[in-house]
């Protein structure tokens, strides 16, 4: 076990060789744009009901948040909304539970989770909006996780190379773990990716994503 965890905090680093694969981000692309459009008209009805239940409180279905993508260039990323309206205001207060180490906050009994948010997490049906940031090329299906600003401006030099390439929907983290996982593994698993990113990796992603999801393996 030790040596497992020695080796999954072992530093990565990326060459340019690394990033440029023109055939590849082609693919990838048109890959994006058929993935995202098939899968927003296929699970239409779940973004329907998903809206109504998500209302039923009293917010709006569809959160937005400012995300840092490739080469540090912030976009909207669109949730659909798993926490009460003034969740980000209550963050401060519940800063001192934060189970999570490095710059990311998690809390698995977290307070500002509504209660079909805490079904809609589970499942990761929450992330399903962000099909549109996908299309829109924002995002890509695979690809390591966009950052908060805040987070983006506690990471050093080395955790900065996340951002050299597009952030994703899914990746070595929610594949193998979800929030079980510490800051460190995540890192080196998109460093990981990164390295060893190509289309038959990425849809392996995708298959074993779907298998995390359906016995929620490490998501709160």
């Amino acid at each position: 076990m030790r040596t497992q965890e020695k080796k999954e905090t072992e530093k990565i680093i990326i060459t340019p060789e690394d990033l440029h694969k023109p055939v590849y981000e082609f693919v990838k692309r048109v890959f994006d744009v058929v993935y995202s459009v098939l899968a927003l008209v296929v699970l239409s009805p779940v973004f329907l009901v998903t809206a109504i239940a998500v209302k039923s409180d009293g917010g709006p279905a569809i959160y937005s948040q400012t995300r840092v993508g490739k080469n540090n260039v912030h976009f909207k990323i669109y949730k659909f909304r798993s926490m009460c309206v003034n969740a980000e205001t209550l963050q401060e207060e519940l800063m001192k539970y934060n189970e999570a180490d490095g710059p990311v906050f998690k809390i698995k009994e977290d307070p500002r989770i509504t209660r079909v948010g805490k079904f809609i997490r589970k499942y990761s049906i929450d992330e399903l909006p962000q099909l549109v940031n996908i299309l829109r090329g924002d995002m890509s299906v695979v690809g390591p996780r966009p950052p908060l600003v805040r987070e983006v401006e506690q990471y050093d030099a080395y955790q900065m190379q996340r951002l050299l390439v597009k952030p994703g929907l899914t990746c070595f983290w929610q594949a193998y773990g979800r929030s079980a996982l510490s800051f460190e593994n995540w890192i080196y698993m998109d460093m990981k990716y990164i390295k060893h990113r190509g289309m038959m990796l990425d849809i392996f992603l995708i298959v074993k994503t779907v298998f995390s999801v359906i016995f929620k393996r490490g998501a709160y």
